[in-house]
């Protein structure tokens, strides 16, 4: 058994689940500018409170993973990112503090309305902004970072802290299609198909941008064999897309978030693909990167224990918590 590429399987997983739990309830915190009412607030807050700190276990999860199993990415990515992902720590602090506050208070509520779109809003783009600057690579040296503390500001990462933005505005809205009715589920399903375009666009824009910035994906993407292997992407992003223009007409419930995590995960696949075998683009390998056997072997042992106990906790919360919401429904 390849250690490494377990532990890379593990962390892989863990980010994928934390971009589609805690991105749906990020998603609501983006949405709320277009939902101004009180009540419809209080609902669409409801939907995810008794959640959202639960999906936060996965980010913290990946971060964990990285630290025992391939330190230096770890050491590399803090100090190359050191400002965004500081930023997007205090973005989350702010939207945490918001959930436990909103709810109790009266006078000072349109500022944590604030700080809770604020917060949601930033803690997304600066992890988008992160994920760009990933993706176009790292200047690294002697095994540490060896580039500019800004050179994350570029107009391929500001694109992609947007994407995200979009992606997690759509994963929010098919979340409240499922959890709410009445006029605010219609109003929600109306937003979630310009957000489905809106997705596709960004999918898009990303796919042909990257190849274009990063000459080893383009190598990548364009070899004989993986193109051959991937062909069949778009036309499956295009089959989900009309799937969902489909079951947003006939006004189903919980079609729409699988549908939508759907295109996350062949958008989340892409990634993967143009990334492999590199633990840090241009040429820093999983197995460059990795700790040692024993260390890597140690700690997957921790993760056979911790991971069944998270996902059963995190399925437990939401069979408990299943259905409908109100607005005068209080979890705190």
């Amino acid at each position: 058994m390849d250690l490494t590429l377990a532990w890379a399987a593990i962390i892989a997983l863990g980010l994928f689940l934390y971009v589609v739990l805690d991105g749906f309830d990020l998603g609501i915190g983006i949405l709320f500018p277009f939902f101004p009412d009180a009540r419809e607030r209080d609902t669409m807050m409801n939907s995810v409170a008794p959640v959202w700190d639960g999906n936060e276990t996965w980010l913290v999860l990946g971060g964990a993973g990285l630290l025992a199993a391939f330190p230096m990415v770890y050491s590399v990515l803090l100090s190359a990112l050191y400002l965004p992902l500081v930023l997007m720590l205090v973005c989350l602090i702010f939207r945490g503090v918001a959930f436990e506050i909103r709810g109790k208070s009266r006078r000072t509520r349109q500022w944590w309305d604030l700080a809770f779109i604020g917060g949601s809003a930033g803690a997304t783009f600066f992890q988008g902004v992160a994920l760009g600057a990933y993706l176009s690579g790292i200047s690294v040296e002697n095994g540490q970072f060896a580039g500019d503390a800004f050179a994350w500001v570029t107009a391929f990462n500001l694109f992609t802290g947007l994407g995200l933005l979009v992606t997690y505005a759509l994963l929010g809205a098919c979340w409240l299609i499922g959890k709410t009715e009445g006029d605010l589920q219609r109003r929600v399903r109306v937003v979630a198909w310009p957000l489905t375009l809106a997705l596709v666009a960004t999918m898009a824009v990303v796919s042909l941008w990257t190849p274009l910035r990063v000459p080893l994906v383009a190598e990548r993407w364009f070899d004989g064999e993986w193109f051959w292997r991937c062909l069949p992407v778009p036309f499956v992003v295009a089959g989900a897309t009309f799937a969902m223009r489909r079951v947003l007409q006939r006004a189903h419930d919980a079609t729409p978030f699988w549908l939508a995590i759907g295109l996350v995960f062949l958008g989340y696949s892409g990634l993967l693909v143009s990334a492999y075998p590199y633990a840090i683009l241009p040429g820093i390998t999983l197995w460059d990167a990795a700790a040692p056997d024993s260390s890597l072997s140690f700690t997957l042992w921790g993760a056979a224990f911790i991971i069944p106990v998270i996902l059963a906790y995190t399925m437990l919360a939401y069979w408990v918590f299943r259905g409908k919401v109100a607005h005068d429904a209080h979890y705190h």
